[in-house]
């Protein structure tokens, strides 16, 4: 086989890809995604990540079980938020220099030392006027 045209054929596959729209707003695909994921946070989405993620920087208290182990039955992991996805949590402790990464599948509840920044929550952006007469 050529290897011209296997080069020539996939040369400008990443870069020929339109934006892709939904509603008039932009889809992010791979050359439209923005850098700082931070920032692209769609609205209708209020995820634990997501809220961790706007919280990132803050001092929080991480409980977690683990039902199969006899010796971390229940723990608290206590840190800065570093980092947040699907499946975890990384926390960076200050005060000893350790860092955590937390799988979400154990995490009962989170408590903030601070107040927490919350997504917006998702409003249809078309809405039915009514006029009584």
């Amino acid at each position: 086989m050529n290897n011209n045209y296997l080069n020539n054929k996939f040369t400008n596959l990443s870069t020929s890809n339109p934006p892709i729209y939904s509603n008039g707003v932009i889809t992010p695909n791979q050359t439209t995604a923005p850098t700082n994921m931070q920032e692209y946070i769609p609205n209708e989405q209020s995820y634990i990540e997501n809220i961790l993620r706007v919280n990132r920087g803050k001092k929080v208290s991480v409980y977690q079980s683990f039902g199969d182990s006899s010796e971390w039955k229940d723990r608290i992991f206590s840190g800065i938020i570093e980092q947040s996805g699907r499946d975890h949590i990384i926390l960076s402790d200050p005060a000893t220099g350790n860092w955590y990464l937390l799988l979400m599948i154990y995490v009962n509840f989170i408590i903030f030392d601070e107040e927490i920044n919350t997504v917006q929550q998702f409003y249809p952006s078309t809405s039915i006027n009514t006029q009584i007469s």
